[in-house]
């Protein structure tokens, strides 16, 4: 560095022309990361705009500049607040322009200095700066023992570091001014940057020196760990090397002996392997550069152990091997009955699905998708068309999974790198065609790791199947042939590019002669079998199941019941344990004792006077349809419309659409027409933790509030649906069975829906037609002289 011939100047006491002076403004340039010291010739780089400007200001102004580093090297355009106020007053040199709007000065720092006074930050930082007078170091002998001690020090920290330049070594030698010598070593040896700025600001000599020793003396003894470092390592290489060299004398002695076989032998059973798999020649071709890299790393390498864990699973794969398909549709339909009671219209489409592809004949990739609430058999419908069609079965929870390397598998260069979930499970069941369960496919979440949603868009299409390719494996494979079946409470859940490659089946509710039988045929004989019960020692009445099925539970499923009989058989078992009783026979007064009284009342006994400003709503959910009450009350006040329940925009919007459709007709409706004047109305609809919303609660609204204004009851065994408009007219709705089903559930007599929705009636239960009389409502005129007494 220029540095020696400025010390040998200054020692020989000649004066520094480029002194900068006191009180003079000068343009500010803040470095990143680096210190500047007096004496120093620094170049760098610079790409800020407003430090390119400074320099160039400096260059028609005297070449003067105030050079210090900037507190945090994360911020871009550091500010007057973002820079030490001790620095260097230097001369710039040199500025050479380069492409990109970066350029590349020349600076010779002159003198420590101080910011006095900021001018100016934009566009430019400038400032008024002071030069700080230093502390001359003392010429004791104790000062001068310390500067040789130092300048040993330095010429030995050169010795062991590699990347100084020799000629610090007559640089340092050169040096006697005790403050310059600290300067020097400082800016020469691998210091944080707020460590230099620390020597930078100690004004005194001596001090600055003393603090210098001690940062040199700490990067001493980090060189010497380092070169210990690189010594241990070059001894462990060669160690290596020389075990390397021995193992290969050591294969060729075995060979010669005919003591053991090569060592290449497992990559020659790998390549027969392969060859018997018949793979595309890219895969083939692949798993063979995988061979020759495993034949050349040494046995104890980490790598050789993810080669051979790539090998055997990629090896392992069942690329060619088809399960024997049986399209019988008469099994299949007696496999599906025998399995499952009711879902008669789920079953037919399952087997016209698989009929059509017996007649196909071409092995193709179907993806069904039955949605449903939970309980209802999506999951044991498709284990049983696993086993009516003669597939493998393999069942993948999607339920929570947010990671899209749990479907597609992560790259095998990661350590513990895994395949993916689809391809595991084809390797699990050993076959390329089996029947493959994406269980709760609407429950797919995702987060900066991927979404697994898109990862699943290649498994799910047939056009793209053909050659899926796991991260892991690294290779095209067909499933082309699988067949996949998801399952889902919720279809608006699904991604709409998901759900467009999936066939829809649709699941409802069962009723409660299906439950009935359900149990009877399924539910029982499973439980008598779990808690060691027979049929004589545990009867259970027809009228008491009802009863269980009516008071104790209200799901569209049959879990809950399932877990009513657990209870019951538990209950048993420990009585007979006991000795307390030997058979049990439930009927409908013990089976309170045993469970406590009902849960649930079916309304079928509905009174004829009804209740005033109350009325029953039928609302849809992803778990299948409920009733929901609303209720209305008024109070005097000025008009005020309360609405409370967790209700929605759509909700509140019906509520308000039914006091105006009110106020238009009241006098029609026998209603005061200055209500809205002197009344505060309350619309409430329990269970008010449960959000709400939808336009199809509109009839419900408008009928519980001309009841209650009309002081007119309305009758109980009466559910209605429907959006409404001003004029009073009744519009279509959607979720037509699952209400229904949950009407017939509550023991509702008649049901009020739109006459738009008179069509949707065919999708409607038997069961549920016979026991509901249906009203088609074109206006509310309708709706209120049905539903009102």
């Amino acid at each position: 560095m220029e540095i020696i011939e400025k010390a040998i100047k200054e020692e020989a006491g000649k004066i520094n022309e480029y002194e900068i002076y006191s009180d003079r403004i000068v343009p500010i340039v803040a470095l990143r990361g680096m210190v500047m010291f007096p004496g120093m010739m620094l170049h760098f780089d610079i790409g800020r705009r407003k430090s390119i400007l400074a320099l160039e200001d400096a260059m028609k102004n005297g070449q003067d500049i105030f050079i210090t580093a900037q507190k945090d090297v994360k911020i871009d355009d550091p500010d007057t607040g973002d820079i030490y106020d001790v620095g260097v007053g230097a001369k710039v040199r040199q500025i050479i322009h380069q492409p990109g709007g970066v350029a590349r000065a020349l600076v010779e720092g002159c003198n420590r200095s101080q910011v006095a006074e900021i001018i100016a930050g934009k566009p430019f930082m400038k400032a008024k700066i002071k030069v700080l007078e230093e502390i001359k170091g003392r010429k004791s002998v104790p000062c001068k023992a310390l500067a040789r001690k130092i300048k040993d020090m330095f010429v030995e920290y050169l010795n062991l570091s590699p990347r100084m330049p020799p000629d610090l070594v007559i640089g340092i030698h050169a040096i006697k001014d005790t403050g310059q010598l600290a300067d020097f070593i400082a800016s020469n040896i691998p210091l944080d940057f707020e460590d230099k700025q620390r020597i930078l600001e100690e004004l005194n000599e001596d001090s600055r020196l003393e603090m210098t020793i001690v940062y040199l003396a700490k990067e001493f003894d980090i060189l010497k760990i380092e070169n210990d470092l690189a010594v241990q390592l070059k001894d462990s290489i060669d160690k290596r090397q020389k075990e390397y060299f021995l193992r290969e004398q050591m294969k060729v002695i075995s060979e010669e002996l005919g003591e053991e076989e090569d060592p290449r032998s497992d990559s020659e059973k790998y390549i027969k392997k392969i060859k018997s798999l018949k793979l595309k020649k890219e895969n083939s071709n692949k798993l063979y550069e995988e061979v020759e890299r495993f034949a050349r790393i040494p046995t104890v390498s980490g790598e050789s152990g993810m080669i051979r864990n790539y090998l055997d699973f990629c090896i392992s794969l069942p690329w060619n091997k088809l399960s024997k398909e049986n399209w019988d549709i008469e099994k299949a339909e007696s496999i599906l009955a025998k399995d499952h009671y009711g879902l008669e219209d789920v079953k037919e489409r399952i087997i016209e699905f698989l009929a059509a592809r017996k007649l196909a004949k071409i092995p193709s990739s179907q993806i069904l998708c039955l949605v449903g609430p939970p309980g209802i058999g999506k999951t044991s419908i498709a284990e049983s068309l696993a086993r009516a069609i003669g597939r493998k079965y393999a069942r993948i929870s999607l339920g929570g999974v947010r990671d899209e390397a749990e479907i597609r598998g992560h790259r095998k260069t990661y350590i513990g790198a895994m395949p993916g979930c689809i391809i595991s499970a084809v390797k699990k069941v050993r076959v390329r065609n089996p029947l493959i369960l994406l269980d709760e496919i609407d429950k797919l979440s995702k987060d900066y790791h991927g979404d697994p949603g898109a990862a699943l868009l290649e498994t799910l299409d047939p056009e793209q199947n053909k050659a899926f390719c796991d991260h892991f494996v690294d290779l095209d494979f067909d499933l082309s042939e699988t067949f996949f079946v998801a399952t889902a409470n919720d279809k608006s859940k699904i991604p709409d590019p998901l759900a467009d490659r999936m066939e829809i089946i649709n699941l409802y509710s069962y009723t409660h002669e299906e439950k009935f039988n359900i149990a009877t045929r399924h539910l029982i004989p499973k439980q008598l079998k779990k808690n060691g019960l027979n049929v004589r020692n545990f009867v259970i009445e027809d009228s008491a199941l009802r009863v269980l099925i009516d008071g104790y539970t209200r799901e569209a499923g049959v879990r809950e019941l399932e877990r009513k009989i657990a209870s019951l058989m538990r209950k048993t078992a420990k009585l007979i344990v006991m000795g307390k009783e030997k058979k049990i026979k439930i009927d409908e007064n013990n089976l309170k004792k045993m469970l406590g009284p009902k849960k649930f009342k079916r309304e079928d006994e509905a009174k004829e006077n009804g209740e005033i400003g109350i009325v029953r709503g039928l609302a849809w959910t992803a778990v299948g349809g409920e009733t929901m009450p609303i209720e209305v009350s008024l109070m005097k006040g000025k008009g005020k419309l309360h609405i409370t329940g967790s209700l929605g925009d759509v909700m509140k919007e019906s509520a308000k659409l039914a006091v105006s459709y009110i106020r238009s007709n009241s006098e029609k409706l026998g209603i005061s027409n200055d209500f809205y004047s002197t009344m505060d109305i309350h619309i409430h609809a329990p269970e008010g933790a449960v959000p709400k919303d939808g336009p199809s609660a509109g009839v419900t609204m408008t009928t519980a509030l001309v009841s209650a204004l009309s002081s007119v009851p309305a009758r109980q065994d009466v559910a209605m649906t429907g959006e409404i408009t001003l004029k009073g007219r009744v519009l279509p709705i959607g979720g037509l069975k699952e209400k229904t089903m949950a009407a017939y559930r509550a023991g509702v007599k008649t049901v009020i829906i739109p006459s738009g929705n008179e069509s949707d009636l065919v999708s409607v239960d038997v069961a549920v037609k016979k026991a509901i009389n249906f009203v088609m409502a074109d206006n509310l005129d309708t709706v209120l002289k049905e539903a009102l007494i």
